[in-house]
């Protein structure tokens, strides 16, 4: 399982070598295996949902240019087919897992974060369709984890899902890595502010979670308020 990979790899390499929820510390790690394993586990399993999906693959990006002075230098194609490879496979097991028992695991699930997470990816179904939300799930966190599971739970026809999932991920994992690229090939030393750039990618790909729950809380304000 991935997850006892990650755990082999940390015991490995000391209690302080790795922290899972830094892009730069799981880079350092694992490489371009790192980011394959850690989106197969944010968007195939449910446990994945605090993994740092958006800010690792751009972060990988930023490290595959030449001449950083990041922690390590990545290969740009070894990172964009780990990437691919990872969010695809991730997401074709989370919906398999679904359709195979997805509803009675997130029954069992005590997380707070985990369930909320699967009322918005079934909001985002019944709201945009299922193709549309397919692709539009991959762009937010938490929801990217458990729309697959939801997806196959909800009985989503499996050429619907795989094709929406691929081009999502295509557009999801390629975009943000290449982004992260573009800006380290076009602005010098910018790896010296890997930092904050990352927390602004983190804070931008959090944007669509802020705005959903600001609609949903708008909603229920107008619902309750007498007419």
């Amino acid at each position: 399982m991935p997850l006892h990979i990650l755990a082999a790899a940390s015991r490995t390499l000391g209690p302080q070598a790795v922290n899972l929820l830094d892009a730069g510390s799981l880079l350092s790690a694992f490489g371009a295996l790192g980011v394959a394993v850690v989106l197969f586990v944010e968007t195939g399993l449910l446990v994945g949902f605090f993994l740092p999906g958006d800010s690792l693959l751009f972060t990988a990006g930023l490290l595959c240019v030449h001449g950083n002075h990041g922690p390590v230098h990545l290969s740009l194609p070894h990172v964009l087919c780990a990437a691919v490879a990872g969010a695809l496979l991730g997401a074709q097991t989370g919906y398999l897992i679904g359709r195979r028992g997805g509803g009675a695991l997130l029954a069992r699930s005590r997380s707070r974060k985990l369930h909320e997470g699967a009322e918005r990816a079934e909001g985002f179904l019944d709201r945009y369709g299922h193709a549309k939300a397919i692709l539009l799930a991959r762009f937010v966190p938490i929801v990217r984890t458990v729309a697959n599971p939801m997806a196959g739970a909800l009985g989503v026809p499996a050429r619907v899902f795989t094709l929406w999932q691929v081009i999502g991920g295509l557009v999801w994992t390629v975009g943000l890595v290449l982004a992260g690229y573009g800006l380290g090939s076009s602005v010098p030393d910018v790896d010296r502010y890997l930092l904050p750039i990352v927390a602004l990618v983190v804070l931008v790909s959090l944007t669509p979670l802020a705005v959903e729950m600001i609609r949903r809380h708008s909603d229920r304000t107008s619902n309750g308020s007498p007419h």
